[in-house]
Order: structure tokens, then C-alpha cells, then sequence
């Protein structure tokens, strides 16, 4: 998927490129991720999609969800998605900035000849 030690810089079009289709890659998986909180406030606390967006959205993004639930099932989804939206918020930064990362790493160890 990525260039090599041995192999040359990749060009900048193609870097462009990768990096477009890892930008595309991670908004799929903020997609996947608002549509899991989205169907789980809809399902869990009877939202309508509206509402049930915009909490799932709050939590996936760290902030504290819109209103409170007395609904037992809903706050045991909400800690759970919470859980789940810590570690999809790193996983998508990190498929996001990999290709940037990459670059930088195998400019540094590329060889001076």
C-alpha cells in the first residue's frame, strides 16, 4: 500500500491522490460510526433521526450528548457508544493523517545519492 524504504518518493499527484482516497476512507468511517449512534438513539431513547443525529454526532465528536435519558437501555447504548466513539475518533485520525505521516517518515530515511 505504501512506498518502501528502498523505493522512490512517491510523486505528488500520487500522494495526492492517496491521500484523497484515505480522506474518503475515513469519512466512510465517520459515516459507519454516526449511522451505529444514529440507529441506537433512534432504537433505544425513540428519537427522531434529527435529534438522534445530533447526539450521536456530540459524543462521537467528545462532547456531552443533548439531553439526558431516564431509559436504563439508552444510557447503557449511550456509555457504550461513547466508549466506542473515543476509539473510532483515533482510528479515523490516524487513516486520515497516515498518508501525511507516511511522507514525512520516508523523506526522512530516504537516501542522500
Amino acid at each position: 500500500m505504501f512506498e518502501k524504504r528502498s523505493e522512490p518518493m512517491l510523486s505528488r499527484v500520487a500522494f495526492i491522490g492517496r491521500s484523497l482516497r484515505f480522506f474518503i476512507y475515513s469519512l466512510g468511517l465517520l459515516f459507519i460510526s454516526l449511522g451505529i449512534g444514529m440507529l441506537g438513539y433512534a432504537y433505544f431513547a425513540d428519537l427522531n433521526w434529527v435529534d438522534a443525529f445530533l447526539n450521536a454526532s456530540m459524543i462521537l465528536t467528545g462532547m456531552d450528548p443533548d439531553r439526558r435519558h431516564e431509559n436504563r437501555r439508552c444510557q447503557a447504548f449511550a456509555g457504550f457508544y461513547a466508549l466506542f466513539s473515543g476509539v473510532a475518533f483515533l482510528s479515523i485520525a490516524a487513516v486520515l493523517f497516515a498518508p501525511i505521516a507516511h511522507r514525512f517518515l520516508h523523506a526522512l530515511h530516504l537516501d542522500d545519492e
